[in-house]
């Protein structure tokens, strides 16, 4: 099968995984069962070895695909020659401890009549693992070397084909088949393809969770279906069992069709957490954020007094630490995109900024939450000290350059934020700490920014002390309360973000011919800094221009409302998808962008 665009795709989930499903009824993607476990269908990443589970209608004219309202169930429909077949995908949530990890492709007839053709070839391990596949009275058991063993239940018989397994079916009008591809527990051996399984019931049970959870979004405003369906994009991106949030359910995903750009997003960055957080809390949504900081809490009570660093800036889902980075050099990559990269390197890099995004959102939690307990406290103390001993050295930045350790200006800003905000705490409700100091050290801060990070030639903040380049990473200075929206410095910083790093409504993170990051060849717009660009606008009064530029923005969501990292120079999606960032920005520029408009027509 051709590669699909990365847009052309919806996603499915259950809190613990999630899977790719094509706009042509293919699986693309899914690791079982959990987000950074190995890969069961991946071809997305190599059309050829990868695997999929691809239900294809004959005959078809057109395909489109929508959500349910406020829900993860996916419904692809195919308008063919003879009649209308639909597709309703989705995955069971339980929070029982014994988590049942299905795939339910419930396939109907709407007009006329609609043949199908089935094909399930699973991949096992980044495809590096053989299996061998058994028929059964209800189905086909697929088991791999040393894996979970995988069944397909199928209500019509199945086919061998080597490592796959197909069929092909014909349905009249207002008949439906089910086929459910799940993991195969040691006790259900005996009975591995169990037939007892009311799909109708299970399709009711997770269309009541979603609805149930999205009941408690507090935004009825302008631009509410983009925003609800980011809460319930970010909130398929949450591990429940440890509340840690994932920046993308995928890996490998390239910011440049041939580039080497391509990275595995499957893990708990503190940052991406920590703004996902900020989103999620502001349109009433808390729960997420007591798991999190559970999550989060868990991690700092590891960390040795003789540490390197208090904390890490990213963890496995389980909350493990090292992810080292290796390349699955068998995978093609998606369109030829090589290397593709398991694990993520970065995890080991030093970069100063978690540090604000952490305390900001802890500040919040705080105010808006729950009062902060005396444990978590104690370790937030223990990183506001040593950030106030370690603040002015160099390193990696938030792009997890990989060009060597630079004194960024978001580095040193994120900084004072966490400096300024465990300072507030301290005043606001009188928690202990040393305030003075932190408040010296803040200060010290905030004059070093203005004086070297400065550049008085193009009068704009720039990305690091050694550059004349920009970063639109700045572009948070007055979302954070460094600095004034309407500071002249501030306002030069946005016309030369828009003069430099903006083409009509999408914005470059920088310029990495001028920025040498360590890596080759260049990326597409990041989807993340035109939001941030809305809300800078918006708090600097620039209204209107605010408008245009989210307006545009919503046109470069898929069919689905969904976002990737990226946007080439075609509009096409580029890197992991759906991402984290790019929603709970979205969430957060919305959310401005609509209180300014409701005082401006007051």
């Amino acid at each position: 099968m051709a590669y699909l665009p990365i847009e052309d795709h919806g996603i499915i989930g259950n809190l613990r995984t999630a899977a790719l499903v094509g706009l042509n009824g293919s699986i693309d993607w899914c690791c079982m069962p959990n987000f950074d476990s190995p890969s069961v269908f991946a071809a997305i990443l190599d059309d050829e070895k990868g695997g999929c589970f691809s239900l294809v209608s004959e005959g078809t004219v057109n395909q489109t695909q929508q959500y349910l309202p406020d829900s993860a169930i996916l419904v692809t429909r195919s308008y063919c020659e003879n009649g209308l077949g639909q597709i309703t995908d989705f995955m069971p949530i339980s929070y029982e401890e014994e988590h049942v990890h299905r795939i339910i492709r419930w396939v109907s007839c709407v007009r006329g009549e609609v043949e199908y053709r089935l094909f399930c070839r699973p991949a096992f391990n980044y495809a590096r693992c053989g299996h061998t596949v058994h028929l059964e009275e209800r189905g086909a058991l697929f088991v791999p070397e040393n894996h979970h063993v995988f069944g397909l239940r199928s209500p019509v018989p199945l086919k061998v084909h080597g490592p796959a397994v197909a069929t092909s079916f014909r349905l009249k009008e207002g008949e439906s088949l089910a086929f459910v591809f799940t993991i195969v527990e040691e006790g259900d051996r005996s009975d591995p393809l169990r037939p007892r399984l009311d799909v109708e019931d299970q399709f009711q049970t997770t269309l009541k969770f979603w609805n149930d959870w999205m009941s408690h979004c507090t935004y009825y405003e302008r631009w509410d279906s983009a925003v609800r369906r980011s809460c319930v994009t970010l909130k398929l991106l949450t591990y429940q069992p440890t509340g840690a949030i994932v920046a993308a359910p995928t890996m490998g995903l390239p910011e440049k069709i041939g580039g080497v750009r391509n990275w595995d997003y499957r893990y708990a960055w503190v940052r991406d957490s920590a703004f996902t957080l900020y989103g999620l809390m502001r349109v009433g949504f808390t729960g997420e954020a007591r798991a999190f900081m559970e999550f989060l809490s868990e991690r700092m009570a590891e960390v040795n007094t003789g540490a390197r660093v208090p904390l890490h800036l990213m963890y496995g889902i389980d909350g493990r630490h090292e992810l080292e980075e290796t390349h699955l050099d068998h995978l093609k990559g998606y369109k030829n995109s090589r290397p593709v990269r398991l694990g993520n390197q970065a995890y080991d890099q030093l970069q100063l900024d978690i540090y604000g995004e952490l305390l900001d959102s802890i500040y919040l939690y705080n105010k808006y939450v729950t009062p902060l307990s005396y444990d978590l406290w104690t370790h937030c103390r223990r990183l506001v000290n040593w950030v106030a001993n370690n603040w002015d050295q160099p390193d990696e930045g938030i792009w997890e350059t990989r060009g060597g350790k630079k004194n960024f200006v978001f580095s040193r800003l994120m900084c004072w934020v966490a400096l300024d905000r465990a300072s507030r705490l301290c005043l606001k409700y009188s928690l202990p700490g040393h305030r003075i100091s932190w408040m010296e050290q803040r200060d010290c801060i905030y004059d070093q920014i203005m004086q070297l990070g400065w550049n008085e030639e193009r009068k704009a903040f720039r990305q690091h002390y050694d550059s004349d380049a920009l970063d639109a990473a700045n572009l948070l200075m007055p979302l954070v309360k460094f600095i004034s929206p309407t500071d002249p410095r501030m306002l030069s910083t946005i016309d030369n973000t828009l003069a430099h790093l903006t083409t009509d409504s999408l914005v470059y993170r920088y310029d990495p011919e001028i920025s040498h990051d360590g890596l080759t060849g260049t990326e597409g717009t990041f989807s993340m800094c035109t939001f941030w660009l809305v809300e800078c606008l918006t708090r600097a009064g620039r209204i209107d221009e605010a408008r245009l530029l989210f307006e545009k923005m919503l046109g470069y969501a898929n069919h689905l409302g969904l976002y990737s990292e990226e946007i080439g120079h075609h509009g096409e999606a580029l890197g992991n998808f759906p991402q984290a960032f790019t929603h709970l920005s979205l969430i957060s520029a919305a959310y401005n962008l609509n209180r300014a408009l409701n005082r401006s027509y007051r």
